[in-house]
């Protein structure tokens, strides 16, 4: 599940809990709502910390260039 589910798990889970007054025989809507934000909180903290260690960034060395007298051309 990437990070657009889980926006998708807490906007839905929002509407469930605090905007909605329906009632079914057996389910408590207000805390499927809140047990999908939770899930989709806790899918957002996990996206992002794989996210961020997945974009690790090694900058480029130069390459060193030596004339035939020895000394560095400093490319």
């Amino acid at each position: 599940m990437g990070l657009g589910g889980c926006i998708i798990l807490i906007a839905v889970g929002a509407i469930l809990a605090f905007a909605t007054d329906w009632e079914l025989d057996g389910v408590n809507l207000d805390l499927v709502g809140l047990i999908m934000m939770a899930v989709g909180l806790i899918g957002v903290a996990t996206f992002t910390s794989i996210a961020r260690r997945r974009r690790v960034v090694v900058p480029p060395t130069a390459p060193t260039v030596v004339d035939e007298n020895g000394r560095d051309r400093g490319y």
